[in-house]
């Protein structure tokens, strides 16, 4: 009987097999990743209406976070601040015609509020509130990362669900002193600090791991 086939070609199924799978390995590898908020959301930059530099404020000045977003202790959104909370120092020290600061007179004259691009979006069907993180002792900086060295914000986290959850798992390294909240330049573990040693905790932090613990 004639051969139709030569004996190379009994190496190509196996071989098939083998690049298939790799292909399948390959494209959830891609997607696990390209898809991800580590790579879609981390770095997101938006342009925003007029400069700001938290570089400059939170960093060079040293103001506080919670000047700016003042409700971040009580609410669960940590608001944006309005211009007349920005007029309250450029009132009096910018100078009139300060070209980075036009947009900000603008608003003020007009009454109208300026259109902050927001950088960090949690989906619609995600329960966050600020104000029960920072009674927790969760630094800004945890989520928002070093701000204070940002002229231009953006986004230092995935926000994830696998990422959140890694921290309701053991939020430990990101607890510190509730007077260190909004240092982000503190460091709880090179400076040893220990939550459960901290006299001024009256309870202890158990972040819920449940769905319903962020999804209501």
């Amino acid at each position: 009987m004639a051969v139709i086939f030569p004996p190379w070609t009994n190496r190509v199924p196996p071989l098939l097999a083998l690049f298939s799978l790799g292909a399948v390995v390959s494209g959830v590898a891609l997607v696990w990743y390209y898809f991800s908020p580590q790579y879609t959301d981390v770095g997101f930059e938006p342009t925003q209406p007029m400069p700001f530099s938290h570089k400059a404020h939170a960093g060079e000045l040293g103001m506080d976070c919670r000047f700016c977003h003042n409700t971040v202790e009580q609410g669960a959104h940590a608001a944006i601040p309005s211009t007349e909370t920005c007029m309250t120092c450029h009132a009096s020290l910018s100078l009139p015609q300060s070209v980075p600061l036009a947009a900000v007179r603008m608003s003020w004259e007009m009454d109208k509020p300026i259109t902050w691009v927001r950088v960090h979006q949690l989906p619609d069907y995600v329960f966050f509130d600020h104000r029960v993180h920072f009674a927790a002792g969760v630094g800004c900086v945890s989520c928002h990362g070093r701000v204070d060295e940002m002229a231009v914000v953006s986004q230092a986290e995935p926000l994830s669900m696998a990422w959140c959850l890694a921290c309701h798992r053991d939020a430990t390294p990101n607890l510190r002193p509730f007077s260190k909240i909004t240092d982000l330049t503190y460091d709880p573990q090179n400076a040893g600090y220990d939550p459960n040693q901290d006299p001024k905790r009256k309870r202890k932090v158990e972040p819920p791991l449940h769905c319903s613990g962020c999804h209501r």
